[in-house]
């Protein structure tokens, strides 16, 4: 069985990626090295119990080189699904240290590891490592902003505008460097922005969704007009699959759901939907309040998958109509418990 370690997986994606990847491979012991800041939760793990054994969760930050050593050691590990990062704009332009010293010292920390243990030197990997991959989880808004027509491909040039963009982005080279001078095997993907199930609160959508049920204002940045392609969670974690599985080493891979609609569609779309299922006397859509808008907020962002629609045989099975049903239920369950 191989040792594979998944960090951030108890975040939004990282444990939608944990619940499928266990389910779908057995072969697979998973070592879960989450920091349990304040965007994870491991309700959000729901494995069976008969997939318990292959599962072990480490409390413990990416920053802390001398933990990561001792997980590669002890549980000899054979593959990295690097998911951990802070997130949220807003935070990194009031805090943009955390974000430095998370996404780029702390992926600095994992794939250095990841070298010294699978590798004698570079281009030569010890002897029993050779198949070990690094798969680098990142983001469609190291590429900028977009005007009105046009997508980002894997060849769009790097233009971050925020802290945590800029914080990806620094990430990114760090791996690709790891591998054009080391010969590491890796692999990046940069997705759109996702939703779905367990997503933090604090998100676009989820905040629609707390906000309307408790009867507060809904607030939407600016004019509401700033577009963004949605990809479902689980679409997501499926193109990570496939590209941890089938991908060539050192390639990126971008994961889009070919999904673009404005703010002010989402929250009326959402409101709309909910005026169906949770009916008060007026609509949800009365609560719609735009504030002041995000410094630096990129207008557009779209994603290009044809290159892992076409090499890797990866397709978005959920369009926005779909999706939103799905994620509308599952928050409803959650906020009127």
């Amino acid at each position: 069985m191989k040792h594979i370690l998944i960090t951030g997986g108890a975040g939004f994606i990282g444990a939608n990626f944990v619940n499928h990847f266990i389910a779908n491979h057995p072969e697979y012991h998973i070592i879960n090295l989450d920091a349990l800041t304040y965007a994870a939760n491991l309700d959000n793990i729901q494995l069976k119990d008969t997939e318990l054994e292959r599962y072990t969760f480490i409390e413990g930050s990416i920053t802390d080189r001398t933990l990561v050593e001792s997980i590669f050691e002890k549980y000899n590990i054979e593959g990295v699904l690097h998911f951990a990062a802070e997130s949220h704009v807003d935070n990194s332009i009031t805090n943009p240290g955390v974000f430095i010293e998370t996404n780029v010292k702390g992926t600095f920390n994992l794939i250095d590891v990841a070298y010294k243990f699978w590798m004698e030197k570079p281009f030569k990997f010890k002897d029993n490592y050779r198949h070990c991959r690094f798969l680098h989880v990142s983001t469609d808004e190291v590429y900028g902003t977009l005007g009105e027509t046009g997508l980002f491909t894997e060849e769009t040039p790097y233009a971050p505008n925020s802290p945590y963009s800029a914080s990806k982005a620094s990430s990114d080279m760090v791996i690709r460097s790891y591998h054009h001078t080391y010969g590491m095997n890796t692999i990046i993907t940069n997705c759109s922005n996702n939703y779905g199930p367990c997503q933090h609160n604090e998100k676009l959508i989820p905040t629609i969704i707390r906000k309307a049920l408790a009867n507060e204002p809904i607030p939407i940045y600016g004019d509401g007009l700033n577009i963004r392609d949605w990809l479902y969670v689980l679409d997501h974690c499926m193109g990570i699959d496939l590209a941890f599985h089938t991908g060539i080493s050192g390639e990126v891979y971008n994961i889009g759901g070919r999904n673009e609609q404005n703010n002010l569609y989402i929250v009326n779309t959402i409101c709309e939907i909910l005026d169906q299922k949770v009916p008060k006397s007026d609509s949800y859509k009365e609560l719609i309040t735009f504030v002041e808008d995000r410094a630096g907020h990129d207008r557009r962002y779209a994603i290009d998958a044809t290159k892992i629609e076409t090499k890797l045989g990866w397709k978005a099975s959920e369009n926005f109509d779909s999706g939103i049903i799905k994620t509308i239920d599952w928050y409803l369950t959650k906020f009127q418990n």
